[in-house]
């Protein structure tokens, strides 16, 4: 599973996202949008953060931690 976080560099709820990503144990990649105008612009960035899986767009903004962790547990039972 490629995790992504975009985010602006000022995004105050990006640390959350993290630290709950990690507490989740899922690695993931951070690219912040002033360094990736082509990643903005191929995954229609209008929010930060938005997280990224496999290429698709599953959150615009911060999720909450259950639907994080709803999320991520759906995603296991998948795979």
């Amino acid at each position: 599973m490629n995790v992504k976080i975009m985010a602006t560099r000022e995004c105050t709820h990006r640390p959350n996202l993290e630290r709950e990503l990690n507490e989740l144990g899922v690695p993931y990649e951070l690219l912040f949008v002033e360094e990736n105008p082509e990643a903005v612009a191929r995954y229609v960035v209008r929010h930060s953060p938005t997280l990224i899986v496999d290429d698709r767009v599953v959150f615009h903004g911060q999720p909450s931690e259950h639907e994080l962790r709803a999320f991520f547990e759906n995603a296991g039972a998948k795979g």
